[in-house]
């Protein structure tokens, strides 16, 4: 996905999935991607993940999507989900938001029971805009909230965690604004950072960060690596292949095997395994 922040891994990276017995707050490394990696490649990504990404539509700026049929081969490989939904962006919502809202959640919930996903499964809707939401984008992200949970499912939202400034000196967190908007929804956050700190970048033997050293500290899901890398934001970052982006452990750059990496409180935030 490409949000502001988007897909990264690094060569030499070899992050364990979760973190030491002595964190209080333990925490579990997964991936994601925008295109499924390959049934023959997900032996060895579980060496190192314990979870990943899984598209429902179409990812953002792909025409297809290649993660549909893929539920049973993921689970069996012995990873957890983040179910993700691609989203509109503003351009597209004009006067009918919230009625895009309600159709687009109902997609979400017939896909993903198509690709085998049981009710109380976690599906985020992609926000790729970052800032302070308008009032059609809101209008579009509480109807398609209310249209998943209504079917039994329960809604999350991939979404900015970083300060965006505006006019006058202020600034917003994406993740705030629609916490701060959404009245008594229950939603998960899943929220993206690459910025060095708080984010420790592609780094060899780190061990993957909790959600709340994100800066958002209700998060459950902290994305904290993309790729390609965002010079105007990770360019202080370490630990990135000299093409910009980052690989896991054992693949080589000429596989193109990038990933976005994220840590999470659960090794199937999405609640999505089957057993």
């Amino acid at each position: 996905m490409r949000l502001w922040l988007s897909i990264l891994v690094c060569a030499t990276l070899s992050f364990a999935p979760r973190a030491t017995a002595a964190d209080s707050h333990p925490s579990y490394l997964g991936f994601d991607r925008n295109e499924y990696p390959g049934d023959d490649n997900l032996k060895e990504l579980r060496k190192t993940f314990a979870f990943t990404g899984y598209w429902l539509n179409n990812p953002p700026g792909s025409k297809t999507n290649t993660w549909i049929g893929k539920r049973s081969k993921v689970e069996a490989a012995g990873f957890g989900f983040l179910v993700l939904f691609n989203g509109r962006l503003y351009r597209e919502l004009k006067a009918k938001a919230a009625t895009l809202g309600e159709l687009d959640g109902d997609v979400a919930i017939a896909a993903a029971r198509r690709e085998g996903f049981s009710s109380q499964t976690i599906v985020f809707l992609d926000q790729e805009q970052g800032g302070r939401l308008l009032p059609e984008q809101k209008a579009y992200l509480f109807a398609w909230i209310d249209e998943v949970s209504k079917a039994g499912f329960r809604a999350g939202v991939y979404c900015s965690g970083i300060a965006a400034p505006e006019e006058g000196g202020a600034s917003v967190v994406t993740a705030e604004d629609i916490k701060a908007n959404a009245g008594s929804r229950k939603i998960t956050y899943w929220v993206t950072n690459d910025a060095c700190p708080p984010s420790p970048g592609c780094v060899a033997n780190a061990r993957p960060p909790s959600p709340n050293a994100s800066g958002v500290d209700f998060a459950d899901v902290w994305q904290f690596a993309q790729s390609p890398r965002r010079k105007e934001v990770a360019g202080g970052c370490s630990g990135y292949d000299k093409d910009g982006s980052c690989y896991p452990p054992a693949t080589a750059a000429a596989q193109r095997l990038y990933v976005d990496l994220n840590g999470a409180n659960s090794t199937d935030p999405s609640h999505g395994r089957t057993r």
